[in-house]
């Protein structure tokens, strides 16, 4: 039974990786090179095991993009800091962990991308539209139907996938693409 629920994941994430079109992560790597060359900053964020993946692709981002040189991608995933979440979580509420840090320090033209399965938590929200009033670009690598973040978002990255493992899976796969994209500049 074990050996059938492996390989039943496996070809559901074959399937999706066969059907998708990569322009769109061909355009967002195109936008990463520009917050690099201006010298920009990009904000990442997502909730659980997307918090995760925000912290890992931030790494590769700082430091895999360009490991000898300095030229890699002013980045902070904003999940990372416990002491921030927990105070801003405890004192305005968990809905604005992510947009007051966004408040605070982006500015004009940085990115911010969010990593979310279903597209519809609120504090996802709220950063997208914080990151929008500040002229911000937007991007997602979203799962499911994409929720809410799919419409008011600059670049969704949708796969159209009910399943939360996968679609946290292709947020880390979609992030080493960019990375070796970006690598290769």
């Amino acid at each position: 039974m074990s050996t059938l629920l492996c390989k039943n994941y496996a070809d559901n994430l074959t399937n999706i990786l066969a059907r998708t079109d990569w322009s769109h992560v061909e355009l967002l790597a195109a936008k990463l090179k520009e917050v690099i060359d201006n010298g920009q900053s990009l904000y990442i964020c997502g909730n659980g095991g997307s918090a995760g993946n925000a912290q890992h692709l931030a790494n590769d981002f700082l430091y895999g993009i360009s490991p000898k040189k300095a030229n890699a991608i002013r980045v902070e995933a904003l999940s990372a800091n416990a002491s921030v979440l927990t105070c801003l979580g405890n004192d305005i509420g968990y809905e604005h962990v992510f947009s007051h840090q966004l408040k605070v320090k982006a500015n004009q033209g940085d990115i911010l991308l969010v990593l979310t399965g279903s597209g519809n938590s609120s504090n996802i929200i709220e950063a997208i539209n914080i990151a929008k009033s500040k002229s911000m670009f937007t991007a997602g690598i979203l799962g499911y139907s994409g929720g809410e973040a799919k419409g008011i978002l600059d670049l969704p990255i949708h796969f159209d996938i009910n399943d939360m493992q996968i679609s946290e899976d292709l947020q880390l796969i979609v992030g080493h693409m960019i990375m070796r994209l970006l690598c290769d500049e």
